[in-house]
């Protein structure tokens, strides 16, 4: 890909500018500017030189390499299945489909062994029945498809909200009010591309609904249903109102004391 630097972007960093230009991460950037993949007008340069205002930025950016994902024994607890539908509960710690660095162990690993053929293709080689999904570190229950009739009834009630996604989670501080709801846009975080942010321009629609389960001295239970799915949802939009999860190491606070008491 070509970009040509914008008088707002004179003067940063090759590799911030790179990872912006191709929402990536920064150390992604700086590994296709060391592996010669990123040129300032048509010549290799390094990654902390800092870009000007017309520079013509050349960015290759190599094929994904598809993973080959295998069937794995891995225990997974089944709440419910039949022939179109099988709901998991996905303990915190597992990651629901494979990427570089989570090439086995997942929910997709486990599902393939015990459905065996029998799951949907709409989600491709990597997510094969896969719908919807929740972070790593998430609880919670999932609906896998096992058809591909299923897996598109599946989608159109997601998007319809047919479906009824909730999830509690412990935060820090105390509420004023029982209940609320945050429509804030959510897209990349400007300076970091692994996270993301609420952001007013360029996010997309972004809606949770907050109801107070419990509150205690220094945090509270609370009870979300998402009204939309983009990434972090939860974890972004409560950290948003100033109250982030307790133990987020992404989005909460630096220091934690609250991990220390359970």
């Amino acid at each position: 890909m070509q970009v040509k630097v914008d008088p707002e972007k004179n003067g940063i960093r090759l590799d911030s500018f790179v990872a912006e230009a191709a929402e990536m991460s920064r150390s992604s950037a700086v590994k296709l500017i060391e592996g010669g993949q990123v040129t300032i007008n048509g010549a290799i340069s390094d990654k902390k030189r800092a870009v000007k205002t017309g520079d013509e930025i050349e960015i290759e950016i190599p094929e994904p390499t598809e993973l080959e994902v295998n069937p794995e024994p891995i225990e997974i607890d089944i709440v419910y299945e039949d022939d179109d539908i099988i709901v998991i509960n996905k303990p915190s710690g597992m990651v629901v489909h494979p990427a570089p660095g989570n090439e086995s162990g997942t929910l997709v690993n486990a599902l393939l062994y015990h459905c065996k053929n029998s799951l949907s293709g709409i989600g491709g080689v990597m997510r094969p029945g896969i719908v919807h999904r929740i972070d790593k570190n998430t609880s919670g229950l999932l609906v896998v498809a096992k058809n591909d009739d299923a897996h598109v009834k599946l989608s159109r009630e997601l998007e319809h909200h047919g479906i009824v996604r909730e999830y509690h989670a412990l935060v820090h501080g105390g509420f004023k009010e029982e209940s609320g709801t945050v429509n804030a846009p959510i897209g990349r975080h400007p300076q970091d591309r692994k996270k993301m942010a609420v952001s007013a321009s360029g996010g997309r629609r972004a809606v949770t609904h907050v109801k107070v389960v419990t509150q205690y001295q220094d945090c509270a239970l609370v009870r979300c249903r998402l009204e939309t799915g983009r990434t972090h949802q939860i974890r972004v939009h409560l950290s948003s109102l100033g109250h982030p999860v307790v133990g987020d190491p992404v989005y909460g606070l630096k220091t934690d004391r609250l991990t220390k008491k359970f």
